[in-house]
């Protein structure tokens, strides 16, 4: 069943301040400096674990199909929770030279297959731009955690010198960055950013900060994989996972009957470009990054919609103009019903089409926010909505036109704009907004 109620009346309203969600006015950001460097996305690289590569992916995601199943990637019986999502037909080798394998962890490995993609599909070649025009801003939840495992036990079972020389980079946080710039070539600005799943917007958001500050090109977004023993028992203590073990049922977001959420790893890298300079050379531009905030929770208060309202007056858009919302979706009750109160107070109640396709993929740390702007982003070009899988209809509690079942149109209007939220562990909310080419002409 897809979930859609009437289309709304998009009456354009007058915005030359926007009020910020701390009731402070802020000056739109059109009229400002910073808007003189736009930043657009031309490329897209996706590790999921509904499909290696973006249009396999979003073939799959259009039709609904899964990537949670039972985790194959190390014996899980002793565990209470057996499901993740893996990406499936990932050889190392084709992706990564033999001189790299050892110096590498899946993660970078994953990383480094998205990072081509994307450029492959932005046209850019980094080799033509000047010196320190081009830089890369991942995020990332775990670093390497599968080599520093292998590592560990070399230690403990032969002695420290059988402990790689790699480990002292291959486990870091940044490695992922660092590799794909060696490869590329991009001795600009870079940099990562650790805050779990928000990560991925808010790697963009600071590579948006480069683009704004001179930058030609930035590869940012984010992945992560921790699917190994040591990872698993990180995940399995960190709590909110759901112990079911059917796969149609363990991941329900919004669900009366949310009982958890399953991890995964991959996630999506973009490309994003300054404007004139992706014009000057004849890129296809999916979108542009509009607006984007972060906020954190303090006194147990979920600050969520503050993030949300806060990205939309940097954007300059009016709740009215928001399409399709993309939700964190964090499939724990509580979680959740903070979520759809944040959404419908902005939007009101069913006011806006809302979809969570990591229903199909599962949370994906780092790498799960920047795959939801990359579906935004296709979304936009295909004017499709994605579903939400498993979830039939929200709970009572939950007041989201929740579009489930099948892709849907929209409201009856063209899909122009998108808003993106993530939560992170320990309290981080970001939310971004991409808006299509023509909608921002």
């Amino acid at each position: 069943m897809t979930t859609v109620i009437a289309p709304r009346d998009r009456t354009e309203v007058p915005r030359d301040r926007a009020e910020s969600a701390t009731g402070h006015r802020t000056e739109s950001a059109t009229g400002t400096a910073a808007r003189t460097a736009e930043a657009v996305i031309t490329g897209i690289g996706v590790a999921a674990p509904n499909g290696l590569g973006t249009e396999a992916w979003w073939a799959a995601t259009l039709r609904g199909e899964s990537g949670i199943r039972p985790l194959s990637r190390f014996d899980a019986g002793s565990y209470p929770v057996k499901l993740a999502g893996e990406v499936p037909g990932f050889i190392d080798a084709d992706h990564v030279s033999s001189r790299l394998l050892p110096q590498t962890d899946r993660v970078t490995r994953l990383s480094l297959a998205a990072a081509k993609e994307a450029l492959d599909d932005a046209g850019a070649d980094p080799a033509q731009l000047p010196d320190h025009a081009a830089g890369v801003v991942t995020a990332n939840s775990f670093g390497g955690f599968e080599f520093g495992q292998r590592e560990l036990e070399a230690l403990w079972s032969k002695g420290g010198r059988h402990v790689s020389a790699y480990q002292s980079f291959a486990w870091f946080y940044a490695v992922n960055s660092g590799q794909i710039s060696i490869r590329h070539g991009l001795r600009g600005a870079s940099g990562v950013i650790v805050s779990e799943q928000a990560g991925g917007l808010d790697a963009m958001a600071h590579a948006r900060r480069q683009v704004r500050k001179g930058a030609r090109l930035v590869v940012t977004g984010g992945i992560d994989s921790a699917l190994c023993p040591w990872g698993w028992a990180a995940y399995v203590a960190g709590g909110g996972l759901t112990d079911r073990v059917d796969p149609a049922r363990a991941y329900l977001p919004f669900s009366e009957d949310a009982s958890g959420h399953v991890v995964g790893e991959g996630g999506a890298l973009l490309i994003l470009e300054n404007a004139e300079e992706a014009r000057r050379r004849g890129a296809t531009v999916y979108g542009i990054l509009a607006g984007h905030a972060a906020t954190f929770d303090a006194d147990g208060v979920c600050r969520l919609g503050a993030a949300a309202e806060l990205a939309l007056a940097d954007a300059d858009v009016h709740p009215d103009e928001v399409d399709i919302v993309f939700a964190d979706a964090a499939g724990d009750r509580a979680a959740d019903r903070a979520e759809a109160v944040a959404i419908t107070a902005l939007f009101g109640p069913y006011g806006v089409p809302v979809t969570a396709p990591k229903s199909m993929t599962g949370r994906l740390a780092a790498g799960g926010a920047s795959l939801d702007v990359a579906a935004a982003l296709l979304a936009l070009r295909d004017q499709l909505i994605p579903p939400t899988t498993g979830t039939e209809l929200p709970a009572d509690d939950c007041l989201l036109n929740l579009v489930t079942g099948a892709p849907s149109p929209g409201l009856g209007l063209p899909l122009r704009t998108a808003l993106v939220l993530a939560r992170g562990r320990g309290g981080f909310n970001s939310a971004v907004v991409v808006r299509a080419p023509e909608a921002a002409a």
